[in-house]
């Protein structure tokens, strides 16, 4: 067992820790995928949300969410990716978490259930002896963790990779394989898939309590389990978990996604969908389950349905008030529907009139995101996509929240669904930042801009308030760089593969704005490009078509001799200088790109990770490796290593009065032992970690990291899954 206060205890043992200060770059939206949230039954106001890659979050009294795991850090990265959640529905205080990002190679640890007894300002742990997938397919089913309404330290748990149902009799502390359990699951979305990703065992699906059922020994007597079976899809068992078997009359086809109890019906209602999600789904259906009665009704709210279903909520003070949403309905939006009679009847949030007309039946704000769009358009999913998560407050019928492939949504007036048949919904993300950042650029007097996954990056002329819009052209962006004498000046690469659009642009107002650069072809995609001193040569090292230079805006030319897939940078200072790295060699182009020589070689390095040049002096340039950190004052023709770094990733160099050289150093470094973020303030000859307890930044290897020249101290470290954090002494 393990007890940490948002802790990391590596961190705490080195000799040298100073005081940063770090809060979130605000984008408002999410920026990622919201899988689950829960409300707890035991008080009104608590409520979590959880996320695939991003962490666990806690519901604030204004609507915003806290972060309550940004603890994880190089050794515990993986504690950001949440496949369920549960809160105690006797105990407020008490919440849990199954953690882990993959169960394929992609992440070596094996998973585990997190607990809290005060509501997530301090976490204990218990490791399971297999691996748990918060970012893995069918991460939106679920809930897979459920603690017993009558008896709370009993939880059970739902196992991926046909690892079966476990159980905790403990609040949590120890677990068992219910061995009596049936069916560990059958459904892999690809059996093909030789990464494991889309070939690994969906396993058990959700977990959930008949709170009415009598109690056997202090616990629920009934207890519903759906599993990734589509023809074995949901069990019972009447004895507290003794013995299980099928319920009888279900349908089948399909997988089980939700199952919600309604308590005062005595009914249980289940989402099917043909796919495990989040991205599929083309059929599916929507039943409810007479409990007493022990009998099947098929109440699907759609039409000859092109869509799977997810999301599913059920009001506890309105007995036979349920809501359900499309899993993904990829045009022309999503579609939610709610019924006052068990689902006798519905009514959408939105139809068709007489096509493309819509009928819409509410207002969406987007004032805490503006760069999400809010209007209805039939080329904008307004609403939503991969919509798994949706929720009622137990406590208030007005309330509600969903969670989409995006940003998560809600309102205050959802019983106005009922009278006037029109609900307001606002992007309810505030605090929630989810984004994977690729790259980063901190231009002189200028603003920083983000390159980042799914959603392009930004501008960011405020670090509090939200963009206003998103960086155009790409869907993701994989790198941003700006010209040392021409600071506006910046390139940006897309990482679209299928050779239907130019994946490279350039802006000359700082980012605000940005075109094609068409000296390019479809088929360049991915990797990284910078661009040179006087911003009108641009060096790119492509993802699958090695490295590639164009000067002013010309078409892109091979360098054949720089291998491909080298690290790239220029010198900000000297126009004519590119550098390259590769293996453990450094390489220099003194003819803006066109041809490279190998200068030296990086002690006994094998992969060089980042090339840093310093921002005014021409020929200072700084090498990470897999050794270490390497210094160079002559252009690369020798380097000097510097002490402390024994592994190095990205670094960059930001405003300094303290010393001679007139930056500091930032950079993730392992340093004794440890990898996270250090700061030398002397060139190198000492370090001191500026992350804490509280902020780890999960993957070292995985964050870029930008300094403000204009700015002393002030550094940015962009992360997979938490957005861009800045910090300051």
């Amino acid at each position: 067992m393990r007890l940490f206060p948002l802790a990391s205890a590596a961190v705490a043992t080195l000799p040298l820790i100073d005081a940063y200060t770090w809060k979130n770059v605000v984008t408002g939206g999410g920026g990622g995928f919201t899988p689950g949230i829960v409300f707890s039954n035991a008080a009104k106001g608590v409520a979590y949300a959880r996320t695939d890659i991003g962490g666990l979050y806690k519901l604030n009294s204004d609507d915003s969410w806290a972060p309550l795991t940004d603890f994880a850090n190089n050794t515990s990265w993986n504690n950001w990716g949440i496949d369920a959640l549960a809160a105690d529905p006797l105990n407020a205080k008490n919440v849990y978490a199954a953690v882990g990002m993959y169960t394929n190679s992609w992440d070596p640890n094996n998973g585990q259930i997190l607990r809290s007894k005060d509501s997530g300002t301090t976490w204990a742990s218990t490791t399971l002896p297999f691996k748990v997938g918060g970012n893995m397919p069918g991460r939106g089913m679920g809930e897979r963790l459920a603690v017993d309404p009558k008896l709370s330290s009993v939880l059970y748990f739902g196992a991926r990779s046909g690892k079966g149902l476990w159980k905790s009799t403990d609040s949590g502390v120890t677990w068992k394989n219910v061995t009596s359990f049936p069916n560990v699951g059958n459904y892999v979305p690809d059996s093909t898939d030789t990464s494991g990703y889309n070939s690994d065992n969906m396993g058990i699906a959700w977990v959930t309590f008949n709170s009415n059922s009598t109690a056997v020994g202090g616990a629920t007597g009934t207890i519903f389990v759906g599993v990734a079976d589509k023809t074995k899809p949901v069990y019972v068992s009447k004895d507290a978990g003794s013995t299980w078997s099928l319920v009888t009359g279900q349908p089948t086809g399909y997988l089980p996604h939700k199952g919600k109890l309604s308590p005062k019906e005595n009914a249980l209602y289940v989402s099917y969908s043909d796919g495990s999600g989040p991205y599929d789904g083309t059929a599916g259906g929507v039943y409810r389950y007479d409990i007493t009665a022990g009998t099947w009704k098929d109440i699907s709210p759609g039409v000859d349905p092109y869509y799977g279903y997810g999301g599913l909520a059920v009001d506890l003070q309105r007995p036979g008030t349920v809501m359900v949403a499309t899993l993904n309905s990829w045009y022309p939006d999503a579609i939610m529907w709610r019924s006052n009679n068990s689902g006798v009847s519905w009514t959408p949030i939105w139809e068709w009139t007489n096509y493309p007309s819509q009928n819409f039946y509410y207002s969406m704000s987007n004032t805490n995101a503006p760069w999400i769009p809010a209007n209805h358009d039939l080329n904008i999913k307004t609403l939503g996509w991969m919509i798994e998560s949706l929720e009622i407050d137990p406590f208030d019928s007005n309330h509600w929240l969903y969670g989409t492939g995006l940003s998560v949504y809600g309102g205050h007036d959802l019983l106005s669904w009922d009278t006037k048949h029109n609900v307001s919904i606002s992007i309810l993300a505030k605090g929630i930042e989810e984004t994977s950042v690729q790259a980063l650029a901190a231009p002189p007097e200028l603003s920083l801009v983000s390159a980042m996954g799914d959603i392009g990056g930004f501008q960011h002329t405020s670090l509090t308030t939200p963009p206003k819009a998103e960086l155009p052209l790409f869907t993701t962006s994989t790198s941003v760089d700006y010209a040392g004498k021409v600071p506006k000046s910046l390139v940006r690469t897309g990482n679209l593969a299928d050779g239907s659009a130019i994946q490279i642009a350039l802006s000359n107002d700082g980012g605000a704005t940005w075109n094609l650069n068409y000296g390019a072809t479809a088929s360049l995609y991915g990797g990284s490009a910078v661009i040179n001193a006087q911003a009108d040569t641009v060096l790119w090292s492509t993802s699958a078509s090695g490295v590639q230079v164009s000067q002013y805006t010309s078409s892109f030319t091979q360098v054949s001799s720089l291998p491909s897939g080298a690290a790239v940078a220029s010198d900000k200072a000297n126009t004519t200088v590119f550098y390259g790295g590769s293996g453990g060699s450094f390489y220099r182009s003194t003819d803006t790109g066109k041809t490279f020589t190998t200068t030296t070689k990086l002690g006994s390095s094998t992969a060089v990770n980042k090339i840093a040049a310093n921002p005014t002096v021409a020929g200072d340039v700084w090498v990470t490796t897999d050794k270490g950190l390497f210094h160079s004052t002559n252009y690369g023709t020798t380097f000097s290593a510097i002490t402390g770094p024994t592994a190095g990733w990205s670094l960059a160099l930001g405003k300094s009065t303290a010393n001679t050289y007139k930056y500091n150093i930032f950079g993730f470094f392992t340093i004794n032992g440890v990898s996270t973020i250090f700061e030398s303030k002397d060139v190198g000859a000492t370090w001191t970690a500026i992350s804490d307890s509280a902020h780890g930044f999960g993957s070292a290897s995985s964050n870029p990291v930008a300094a403000s020249q204009d700015t002393e101290g002030l550094v940015y470290v962009g992360t997979n899954g938490r957005g861009v954090f800045y910090g300051t002494p």
